[in-house]
């Protein structure tokens, strides 16, 4: 059987563009190269130039790859008759058809539609979320407001758009009782977020977040533990076990997720049997509400009286060894060639 051609994207115009190296090659490492052939997609961290990569997968885990002995530009095409991208060779331009396109970024320009899009107008089948279910998982509000329409329990929470004015934000904070977690809208690995405890740092923590996006969103502290769902499928679902963040203090933020100094993990998480189900089941609900394809990620929060809180949705979770998606279908008893055969066999 002809193998088909499967482009990994990596990189990008991101905050978290060295994360995305990290997933990239853990997907790209357990894809199995019998059935597929990978072409590498890397978008270059400043200029958001595309280049078809051709070394080593191990340099892109170090971020070496962007060598020009190794690199060549590719452009996506409008015409939807290509499927595939536009290759610039030796003055040349020539076609490098690909069957479909699994996007490995992280954050904004990857994560939030826009390369989905672009895949779209190229006629290149996306494995995972589309456009829509991207571009309302990466707005923080906008998700919420579609959870909540659903009949899910969301944190109560208001947005800020500049020019605003300091008293009202003030003011809004001490209806929602400090702590407040102060977020940008559209971000990820939670850049840009404060956990304010008191008036004083309310306002540094509004510009802080202002630095990664126009609004940015002021919400309740849920108490209770954060549990989290692994989801791949479109028509039907497979669903990894919940997992559980247990905080010594603070919140789960970037250091966190990626270094656990003071947080361990668990999965399974320490619940009954009928509060992961009814877990599970609110994370179906959620998937399904945000219309998300593929795969996700989806965070909750889980109260001591075990009500079930959104917390937000990962359209493109990560992908390494120590990461909680893979490691939730991973305790379910799929290995982690497996759950790439099957976002792969998704999107075929």
């Amino acid at each position: 059987m002809k193998k088909k051609k499967v482009a990994i994207l990596f990189g990008g115009c991101s905050t978290e563009y060295k994360v995305s190296l990290q997933s990239a090659y853990g997907v790209i490492t357990h894809v199995n190269k019998e059935k597929y052939e990978v072409v590498m997609i890397g978008l270059e961290a400043v200029s958001g130039q595309w280049f078809w990569y051709q070394g080593d997968p191990d340099r892109i885990a170090q971020d070496a790859w962007y060598h020009e002995s190794l690199c060549v530009p590719v452009y996506v095409p409008t015409d939807q008759k290509t499927h595939g991208f536009l290759v610039m060779e030796d003055g040349r331009m020539h076609t490098l058809h690909v069957d479909m396109a699994l996007p490995i970024l992280h954050g904004k320009n990857g994560e939030d539609g826009t390369v989905q899009g672009a895949l779209s107008l190229a006629g290149i089948p996306v494995a995972g979320c589309g456009v829509l279910s991207s571009a309302l998982c990466m707005d923080k509000e906008m998700a919420h407001r579609v959870a909540a329409e659903q009949g899910i329990l969301v944190p109560k929470s208001c947005s800020i758009k500049k020019p605003y004015e300091a008293l009202q934000v003030w003011k809004d904070a001490q209806e929602l009782k400090y702590p407040v977690f102060v977020k940008p809208v559209c971000s990820g690995s939670s850049f840009g977020i404060t956990m304010v405890q008191k008036e004083e740092d309310l306002i540094p923590a509004v510009e802080k977040a202002f630095a990664h996006d126009t609004t940015v969103i002021m919400e309740e502290r849920i108490e209770g533990r954060e549990v989290g769902c692994a989801v791949i499928g479109t028509s039907e679902l497979t669903v990894g076990k919940v997992d559980e963040i247990e905080l010594s203090e603070g919140f789960f933020d970037y250091t966190e997720k990626y270094t656990l100094k003071t947080s361990k993990i668990h999965v399974p998480a320490r619940v009954s049997q009928s509060t992961a189900c009814q877990i599970k089941r609110t994370a179906r609900q959620i998937y399904r509400a945000l219309g998300c394809s593929g795969f996700a990620r989806v965070d909750m929060f889980l109260t001591e009286d075990e009500k079930i809180y959104f917390n937000e949705v990962n359209t493109i979770p990560g992908f390494t060894s120590h990461s909680r998606f893979p490691n939730m279908l991973k305790a379910a008893g799929y290995s982690f060639e497996d759950i790439v055969e099957k976002i792969l066999g998704e999107a075929l």
